[in-house]
């Protein structure tokens, strides 16, 4: 972070990772998110790591975004429509 990006580009950061570990993760993430200065896009498998620090969603299926929406627009049960949560 010694550049001060404006963007940062997580992909999958929990794979093959310890449950403590992913914890300090998120907290990194969102004290990053709350600094506002950064934006972050982060591509994730895991819904609750991804609907905790996130506030807006794109979701794939096959390529294609098949949903988007917000933090109380995409629920599990919404999500559960296009993929197997």
């Amino acid at each position: 972070m010694l550049m001060k990006p404006k963007i940062l580009l997580l992909d999958e950061p929990t794979e093959g990772i310890q449950p403590n570990i992913i914890q300090q993760i998120g907290r990194v993430i969102a004290y990053l998110r709350a600094r506002g200065d950064i934006a972050i896009i982060l591509v994730e498998q895991y819904f609750d790591f991804a609907h905790d620090l996130g506030d807006r969603f794109y979701v794939l299926k096959r390529g294609t975004v098949a949903m988007e929406g917000t933090k109380v627009s995409l629920t599990r049960e919404a999500l559960r429509e296009v993929v197997s949560v």
